[in-house]
């Protein structure tokens, strides 16, 4: 996916079960954060940014999204723990992780193992990509794609 492509529909359940569907955003801008596992130190970094920074995204009128390959379940206990104030989506079966290509081999621990890439999509209002963040570094990304999205506004 390109700046200017129309992102396609998706629909993945949410933390508490629930059907969320990218058409269902259609107007307001929509941040869609991927990170590896919930719950693992640099996506409690991550998802904690973006919790910290949620009252600014709110009051430009921006959805934030965070999609991992976890379940239901461990999304809603990732969630209550750290309070998350946003819908984390369970993409288990890993259809839009694949979708966009996602899992890609890292370094962990000296070992190559295969994970999801910690990669952020901003789509604008008409549901085309805005912009990608790849090889995301979670302390201060948030503020990161706040920034950026006020300046697209500007």
């Amino acid at each position: 996916m390109n700046p200017g492509d129309l992102v396609e529909d998706f629909t993945l359940k949410n933390q508490d079960g629930k059907d969320v569907s990218l058409s269902g955003f259609k107007g307001s801008p929509v941040v869609l954060f991927f990170y590896p596992r919930a719950d693992t130190p640099g996506c409690t970094i991550e998802s904690c940014g973006f919790r910290d920074a949620f009252t600014k995204f709110k009051k430009e009128g921006i959805v934030v999204l965070g999609i991992s390959r976890d379940t239901v379940a461990a999304q809603k206990k990732f969630q209550t723990k750290y309070d998350l104030p946003y819908d984390l989506l369970a993409d288990d079966q890993m259809e839009l992780i694949n979708r966009y290509d996602l899992i890609k081999p890292k370094n962990m621990y000296g070992k190559l193992v295969k994970g999801v890439k910690r990669t952020t999509y901003l789509i604008g209002p008409d549901q085309k990509l805005i912009h990608v963040f790849e090889d995301v570094k979670p302390e201060g990304h948030a503020e990161e794609v706040l920034s950026l999205l006020k300046q697209q506004k500007a």
